[in-house]
């Protein structure tokens, strides 16, 4: 596989190697991961079967930051609300329909749970892979 070279501690290489040539790598890829969802662990067996072999960040876990979490948005293109799971009783009971960007990013840093997932992503473009067959296309 083209940069199967790239080992799992990537932050010497990406120092070295600009985005639009990293995301031509199938070796620098991350998802966003929730064991327990059955569609995260669908999306992760898609990625293995494909030979890919992507950094699992189990976000419960370890919860993204601010500056990842605008990351993802810019990654994603989409709005910040579109990173929200509208339909969990937390996004109700927090108020967030009506939410700013800022106050829906400051719910996300102390609410990880309230994160969309599986979220792929590779070099400089991510996917919510919601249903997991989204990743056929997108690889």
């Amino acid at each position: 596989a083209p940069c199967s070279w790239i080992p799992p501690s990537q932050q010497f290489y990406t120092a070295f190697f600009t985005p639009a040539a990293l995301s031509f790598c199938p070796a620098i890829m991350k998802i966003f991961h929730n064991p327990r969802c059955s569609k995260s662990r669908e999306a992760l067996a898609l990625l293995q079967d494909a030979g890919l072999a992507p950094e699992v960040i189990e976000y419960l876990k370890t919860p993204p930051d601010l500056g990842t979490l605008k990351a993802l948005v810019r990654q994603l293109g989409l709005p910040v609300r579109d990173l929200l799971r509208s339909s969990e009783s937390l996004y109700a009971e927090l108020g967030l329909a009506d939410a700013s960007d800022e106050q829906l990013l400051d719910a996300l840093l102390h609410h990880p749970q309230l994160l969309q997932r599986p979220i792929v992503v590779r070099g400089e473009q991510a996917l919510i892979a919601r249903p997991p067959e989204r990743l056929k296309d997108w690889l």
